[in-house]
């Protein structure tokens, strides 16, 4: 006799498996001319207001599971980057909700010097 909270406590939860490889990812970069921000994430992580305004969310099929990326680039060049890697799976690319301009996404302010007396 076990109850439904013994049952949630048993279950361990899913460790997501990351789909694009580290090698991958660094190639992306000079090959594609692309950068994932959030690589298979829930629909309110790649809605978020805290990305440049030139990032694209990408939904695509693999394994018998629908995915979400948000991804900068080029419209073509995010499309040939996720045909390459998952064929007939892309489902759709569309724009994302950022609200940061893209020249100053990544942006940190540089140390202030101390002034001399």
């Amino acid at each position: 006799m076990t109850t439904s909270t013994e049952e949630k406590e048993l279950k361990k939860p899913e460790k997501k498996v990351p789909i694009w490889s580290k090698e991958e990812k660094a190639n992306l970069g000079p090959q594609y001319g692309c950068d994932i921000v959030v690589e298979d994430g829930s629909p309110e992580d790649v809605a978020t207001k805290n990305a440049p305004t030139d990032a694209y969310i990408i939904k695509y099929m693999h394994e018998d599971k629908i995915h979400l990326d948000l991804t900068r680039g080029t419209k073509i060049s995010l499309f040939d980057m996720y045909w390459d890697k998952f064929k007939g799976g892309l489902k759709s690319i569309g724009y994302g909700n950022g609200s940061i301009k893209p020249n100053l996404w990544g942006y940190q302010a540089p140390p202030s010097k101390k002034k001399r007396k």
